[in-house]
């Protein structure tokens, strides 16, 4: 049986191939620098770089979190927002699939 660090990594390698302009790479790179964001935090970041929609931004921030398994989500209460972070114990990984999708010829 596979560990789930080798099936994250795994995961993760393939999401960032789909990545056809950059996007998602943008996405991982900005949670690695910032370790902890808000949809809100990301979608200002990415509009400076690419035309998305908010919806987009919590979407695809979603489907990391649910999906890849990387990010922890919490709320401090029911009136603020989500705050994603980044597993500690995953940084190496997203460290290395972003090195090697930017390796990669696209």
């Amino acid at each position: 049986m596979e560990s789930l660090k080798v099936r994250i990594k795994r995961r993760l390698e393939t999401y960032l191939e789909l990545d056809i302009d950059g996007f998602r790479k943008f996405i991982i790179d900005i949670l690695l620098r910032l370790k902890k964001v808000t949809v809100e935090q990301l979608y200002k970041e990415l509009n400076r770089k690419f035309k998305v929609s908010f919806s987009a931004v919590a979407s695809t921030l979603g489907y990391i979190h649910s999906k890849l398994g990387i990010l922890h989500a919490y709320k401090e209460s029911y009136k603020t927002p989500i705050v994603y972070s980044l597993k500690e114990e995953y940084e190496d990984i997203v460290k290395g699939a972003l090195i090697k999708s930017a390796a990669k010829p696209s």
